[in-house]
């Protein structure tokens, strides 16, 4: 006979179920959005060696995503600007909210959620302008949104969690565009900027030097132990070989990683994601414009260049990075060398996010 206790604890257990974990959904590693073959769009969970797990239709072109930390959901947000951002139950490709801007808004491609999972933070834009917002979105309530912050710049693009805390850093890009045409505004007056913000108040800011003030802050990589490396796009001459790889700890100045000069103007100027090693000891930008990555210690220290067409999405892997290109291939490197993986007939877009 079911005694009162068990009935409870079963019944308990049956109103869990819908919330469980990403075990769920097959326990992706990653996700990436990618073009497929007939011209539609797709949000894709991999494993740890990129083979395909899951495979979610998108309604335009993505570009990042944002993975819950404990529910098996996924933030798909479409290409910036964009006015999309759908939540999705990775268990069964369930659209289970389509979040929309404020009017006059725009998402900027990116987003993350408080340690807790409460609070989705998306990356926005006010139209005219380009002045950057943080929004929020209250998960508990559907993702209803409750509030936003000034981003402490002009074009914010990529934010994340600081390690260990619900601080924020936001790469604030510093370009003003046309809501309509995204063509730049402001490029001989741009002023890029990290800031360090904590429950709306930002606690820190630093920009570059003066001369390298055309040098869009756009992504951003945390190691464990909480350094911040943060890849740019040159807006200036690409005859300059200036540096796209940054490091910064919060109360210190940035510090600017340069490169060979061969292979610094070979990047075109642009640096499209950027990754820590697991270890943290490493840390790698990719440019799909020429085709190659950049790999560096945890100091800045030039290690390695490494050559793929149209190479841009980049994670940690179990021994170093996995990486994702235009052309459908996955491929992983150790920092010194790059072999692939798989390839399928797809266009990976830009990031690939770790779960």
């Amino acid at each position: 006979m079911t005694d009162r206790r068990h009935f409870l604890g079963t019944i308990l257990a049956a109103a869990t179920l819908p919330r469980l974990g990403w075990a769920a959904a097959g326990s992706p590693a990653f996700l990436a959005a990618a073009k497929e073959p007939a011209g539609g769009f797709a949000l894709f969970g991999l494993d740890e060696l990129g083979a395909r797990i899951f495979r979610i239709a998108l309604p335009a072109r993505g570009h990042a995503a944002a993975a819950h930390p404990s529910l098996a959901q996924a933030v798909a947000f479409a290409r910036r600007p964009g006015t999309y951002a759908l939540v999705i139950d990775c268990r069964d490709g369930k659209v289970l909210h389509r979040l929309t801007p404020p009017e006059g808004r725009q998402f900027n491609g990116h987003g993350c959620f408080s340690a807790d999972g409460s609070i989705l933070y998306t990356s926005e834009v006010v139209a005219h302008g380009s002045a950057g917002r943080i929004g929020l979105w209250d998960v508990r309530r559907d993702y209803t949104r409750s509030g936003e912050w000034d981003s402490g710049g002009i074009g914010p693009h990529e934010i994340r969690r600081l390690t260990g805390t619900d601080r924020l850093i936001v790469a604030n890009g510093g370009i003003e565009t046309d809501p309509d045409d995204r063509s730049t505004l402001n490029i001989d007056t741009m002023r890029p900027n990290l800031a360090l913000i904590d429950a709306g108040q930002i606690l820190e800011q630093v920009e570059l030097a003066a001369e390298l003030h055309k040098n869009s802050i756009r992504h951003l990589a945390l190691s464990p132990d909480g350094q911040v490396a943060f890849a740019m796009q040159w807006q200036g001459d690409l005859a300059d070989a200036v540096p796209l790889l940054g490091l910064w700890r919060p109360g210190e100045a940035p510090r600017l990683c340069p490169a060979d000069e061969t292979d610094a103007i070979t990047m075109q100027g642009y640096a499209g994601s950027i990754a820590f090693s697991r270890d943290g000891r490493q840390v790698a930008i990719t440019s799909p414009r020429g085709g190659i990555v950049q790999v560096f210690d945890a100091e800045g220290g030039f290690i390695a260049t490494l050559r793929r067409a149209d190479v841009c999405g980049i994670a940690a892997g179990k021994d170093g990075f996995i990486l994702t290109d235009g052309n459908g291939a996955i491929s992983r490197s150790d920092g010194t060398k790059l072999r692939p993986l798989s390839r399928a007939e797809l266009a990976w877009d830009n990031h690939l996010v770790p779960v």
